[in-house]
């Protein structure tokens, strides 16, 4: 990106003398100048430098596709990666800086991402040769999950805080025998869990979703960013489900740019055992007898792992829900080093407790007895507010991560710091047309997530800090239940503000949910127009969407803070509760202009709100409690 920023500013310059010398006047005679040499000269010059940069740049690139095992495309093969660095106008933040900020030309690189994610490198699809061992290894693999839902002791065992079963790997290896043909990479890290629970969906509608690539996704939309079907192997007898073998692709997420993302092939296999009144969906690796599949990285092969439906009355279901992998760890930021290795980031719990918990958002979406709405002016527009909403909930999970090949920038050379920024030009409908730019931080706060949820998603809480209400009072107009906790909820907030008069309304759409796995709040100011033409029933696809917010995930225990070798799994620093990680997402409109560029006062501006809000936050929290204060692990703001 610095080669690529430098090649422009050369190219920028040239132009700029050609222009200059062009309305050259002769002292002498008042006519043109003629300089033909010269500019013959200054042409022949600037090739000879972008030969040099154009083969430097080739050079980069072959050491960065030989680290990270993924091809990174020359400026030659796609020109639209060749985007210009941003020049912030921080007055057109939605929300006003207290900082004085020095003017500062120094300019800074920042990963341009393209309007559309890369595609899956789908590598191909099974010949009829290897449907035959595929089938069989669907038969296996059914059978070692249900194996593994069914039985405890000695093969789950109680984890050492005594909150989650954990799998006895001997024990597993001994009932278990891998086909000795197929490729058991011993090098890779295993993580194992299993839960139970149950979700208010009958398993008909469950299976389905899970057999559908896009309902599968709406389903997990904070875990599963992307997926697809890559090909039907099987199709059950007489069109049912049971028996249905498919080929799939998907990326797993955590909401953070400091956890990479998780890109799997896979087989699905779905069976029903009708005796016992239940449905089982296993998924097991597809890359370890078929060679076409080009390995991600981190590598990532998902053995035996999905969930076994069991029917119960009044439309309800058991489910126990198995993970299973192996995966090659990228370096883990320290502060997601227990998260991580310990299971929970892709663990059953938190795929349970999301499934739990948009299973209840999907029955109030289909409620038709309603009698309280607001100023929500039938149930059809209730529905279609709530659909509006869970696109925003896409949207925030999807702008921070790094799905779909995302880059960040740290801001800072320190190993503590979780400021990570990046920019996307944005052109199609859903966001603002431009260019955004996103920045995350993440911190650890001694207090549970429950308690810091309660804080974060009462808009009356969060009017008293002044870099989240920017001074303004919130007052609810309309409140849409999503489940039986009181934090579940979707609510229709109108801004206060001096402006704000018959004629100009600001109005702030929000969701909040939580579960056993974690917390989510995220909103976005939205204008009355918009609002009114969701819920009127026309295509909301076209409303743009901004959102920012917060996501809270439990802690077992405090971060690890030594970082001599982080890649083995961290000690934990105690057995009490560990309090809970913190990750705030901002996003902002930088420009509708393409060609701007990104300068340092920018940067300082949104890491100093970053630190302060959450140093506001720890405040708040600390006025309530008389626990010790949280760190930080924010950058300090930069000395102009």
């Amino acid at each position: 990106m610095i080669l690529r920023a430098e090649n422009e500013t050369l190219k920028s310059e040239n132009y700029r003398l050609q222009a200059a010398l062009r309305n050259v006047i002769c002292p002498n005679c008042g006519g043109p100048c003629i300089m033909g040499a010269d500019m013959g000269f200054d042409e022949h010059q600037l090739r000879i430098e972008n030969a040099r940069l154009r083969e430097e740049l080739e050079r980069v690139c072959c050491l960065t596709t030989r680290y990270t095992g993924r091809p990174i495309q020359t400026m030659a093969a796609d020109p639209t990666l060749m985007a210009p660095s941003l020049d912030l106008d921080m007055n057109m933040y939605p929300r006003h800086f207290s900082d004085p900020i020095a003017p500062c030309t120094e300019m800074i690189p920042v990963p341009m991402l393209p309007p559309e994610a890369s595609p899956f490198s789908e590598g191909g699809v099974l010949m009829e040769e290897e449907k035959s061992l595929a089938l069989e290894l669907a038969a296996s693999s059914m059978a070692e999950l249900v194996k593994m839902c069914q039985t405890n002791e000695p093969l789950w065992i109680q984890s050492s805080e005594g909150e989650r079963e954990v799998l006895n790997f001997e024990e597993h290896a001994r009932m278990f025998v891998w086909p000795q043909n197929l490729k058991n990479r011993s090098e890779l890290r295993t993580e194992a869990s299993r839960d139970t629970s149950v979700v208010i969906i009958n398993s008909v509608t469950l299976v389905d979703a899970f057999l559908d690539a896009q309902k599968w996704m709406e389903l997990f939309p904070t875990i599963v960013s992307r997926a697809k079907t890559v090909q039907i192997i099987s199709s059950g007898a007489s069109g049912l489900a049971s028996g249905t073998l498919q080929l799939m692709c998907a990326e797993f997420q955590v909401l953070s740019p400091l956890v990479s993302t998780r890109e799997t092939h896979f087989l699905r296999y779905c069976q029903q055992n009708a005796e016992e009144g239940t449905w089982a969906i296993v998924d097991f690796p597809v890359d370890s007898f078929h060679q076409n599949f080009h390995p991600s990285y981190p590598r990532y092969c998902r053995r035996s792992s999905g969930c076994v439906i069991q029917d119960m009355p009044n439309g309800y279901s058991r489910v126990t829900w198995v993970e299973h992998a192996k995966v090659e760890e990228k370096p883990v930021h320290q502060i997601f080093c227990n998260y991580v290795y310990s299971g929970m980031a892709f663990g059953a719990q938190r795929w349970l407790g999301v499934l739990q918990r948009q299973c209840e958002r999907v029955a109030s979406l289909m409620a038709r007895n309603i009698s309280d709405l607001g100023v929500i002016p039938s149930p059809d527009a209730r529905k279609n507010l709530m659909k509006l909403a869970q696109r925003m909930i896409k949207t925030f999970s999807l702008n921070m991560s790094t799905s779909g090949g995302q880059s960040w920038t740290a801001i800072s050379d320190s190993p503590e710091d979780t400021v990570r920024i990046t920019t996307r030009k944005i052109t199609e409908p859903g966001q603002p047309n431009g260019v955004i730019l996103s920045a995350v931080s993440t911190t650890w706060l001694p207090y549970s997530h429950t308690k810091v949820f309660d804080l974060l998603r009462d808009e009356r809480h969060r009017s008293q800090m002044d870099t989240l209400s920017n001074g303004n009072s919130l007052n609810e107009v309309a409140h849409i239940a999503n489940g039986s906790h009181p934090g579940n909820c979707i609510s229709l907030l109108r801004i206060n503000v001096a402006s704000n008069s018959s004629q100009n309304v600001e109005l702030m759409l929000q969701e909040s949910c939580t579960d056993q796995s974690g917390s989510l709040v995220v909103y976005t100011t939205i204008d009355v127009d918009a609002i009114q033409l969701a819920m009127s029933g026309e295509d909301p696809s076209c409303i743009a969407l901004l959102p920012q917010g917060f996501k809270i995930v439990p802690m077992l225990s405090s971060p690890i803070t030594d970082t001599t070798n982080s890649s083995e799994p961290p000690i934990s620093l105690n057995n009490n509760s560990g309090g809970c990680l913190l990750t705030m997402g901002v996003q902002v409109l930088a420009s509708t202009i393409p060609s701007a560029k990104l300068n340092l006062s920018s940067v300082t501006a949104i890491n100093n709100h970053l630190c302060n809000t959450l140093h506001q936050i720890e405040a708040a929290l600390s006025s309530t409690n008389s626990h010790e204060n949280g760190f930080f692990l924010c950058t300090e703001p930069t000395k102009q």
